[in-house]
Formats: C-alpha cells, sequence, structure tokens
C-alpha cells in the first residue's frame, strides 16, 4: 500500500501545494517565504520520518497569516488523503520532546473529529520572521482539515524558538506513531467500524 498524496489550494490570497508520503525517510523541500516556518516544517517531517514537499505563495505583503493558515489546511488535507480510509493505522500518537530547556506533550487522535486543545505561551511575539501566535493557527488549520484530535502543550521553556522547535518536533512524532500501519489491528481500530 502507497500512503502519498498531493493537494492543492489557489485562492486570491495564497497558492499552496504539498506532496507527501507518509511512509517516507524525512526528507523534505518547503519553500512558504517564511524562513522560520519552512525551518519548524522541515523539522516536523524530519522527525515524523515524513517525506514532504510544501510550496506556498502569498500576501507576505500583508503578512503570514493566509500563508501560514492555508499550508496548515492544504497539509490537512494531504495527511486526510494519504491516510485513506486509516484501514490497520495505530490510531493515537504522543510524543514528549525536549529541546533544550523547553519541554512540549502532543498527543492526538486520528479520529475524524476535528479539536485542538492548544496551551502555549511564548516569550516574544515574533520568532524569526513568523508572528509566534500563527503556531496556534497553523496547528488548527491543519487538526480542523486532517480530522484530528490534537492536544499540544508547551510544559515549560524560555527560549521561543526551543519552544516552537520542540512543538513542531512532537508534532511529527505522534503523528508517525499514530500513522503505523499494525497487523493486529482488522480494519480500523474503532468499535464503531469506521473513523
Amino acid at each position: 500500500m502507497t500512503r502519498t498524496a498531493t493537494v492543492e489550494r489557489q485562492t486570491a490570497e495564497t497558492q499552496v501545494k504539498a506532496t507527501l508520503n507518509v511512509d517516507g525517510a524525512g526528507r523534505a523541500e518547503i519553500a512558504t517565504g517564511i524562513g522560520f516556518f519552512d525551518h519548524m516544517l522541515n523539522l516536523f517531517a524530519k522527525h515524523g520520518l515524513f517525506d514532504l514537499t510544501v510550496t506556498a505563495t502569498g500576501d507576505l505583503f500583508v503578512d503570514g497569516h493566509h500563508t501560514i493558515e492555508d499550508t496548515g489546511i492544504v497539509l490537512g488535507r494531504t495527511f486526510a488523503r494519504a491516510l485513506g480510509d486509516k484501514q490497520g493505522i495505530r490510531r493515537y500518537g504522543t510524543a514528549f520532546v525536549p529541546m533544550d530547556e523547553a519541554l512540549a506533550m502532543v498527543a492526538l487522535d486520528i479520529s475524524g473529529r476535528p479539536y485542538l486543545h492548544f496551551e502555549a505561551a511564548f516569550p516574544v511575539e515574533r520568532i524569526g520572521d513568523m508572528a509566534s501566535e500563527l503556531v496556534e493557527e497553523f496547528l488548527r488549520a491543519f487538526a480542523v482539515h486532517a480530522g484530528i484530535t490534537l492536544h499540544v502543550r508547551l510544559l515549560y521553556g524560555r527560549n521561543a524558538h526551543h519552544m516552537a522547535e520542540a512543538i513542531f518536533k512532537a508534532l511529527g512524532r505522534a503523528l508517525d506513531e499514530a500513522t503505523r500501519l499494525d497487523g493486529r489491528i482488522d480494519g480500523v481500530l474503532s468499535t464503531k467500524g469506521t473513523l
């Protein structure tokens, strides 16, 4: 079974394309025009062992909001399409990831029921060329369009770069765990028979 997908989305504000191989080796080519966001998506792919290509152009003369949110939408849809009917996946994933003084926890359920619980307070308004509040916006768009129940909690940290990095690495690791195929699972991991 090949678990790959490509999704494109074009609006008056952005044009985003993502290609994903769930069963990859962590290779990424990311170009969104927002350097810090590119760095975070590279970390996400590397630590999730996903092969991921993302290209995005957007109205960065306004700010990064539309580009980052729309990338979350497209990436969420790409995961949903690549996983298909979710046959045989482990469904749940949890990861605690330290990054120097910061520690993040991500727990998720590929349930078909989108939800984001986000607890993280960044000490600065911007991390590089990205508004720190857009971390939450990306995660919300991703969770909604991937059909994932996503809980993100930054337990502690001081350096905003490290804090965001721990979150994106933990997201990758938790998704890697949840998307793994398990031969013991007959159909989907649900008493309902569907996810």
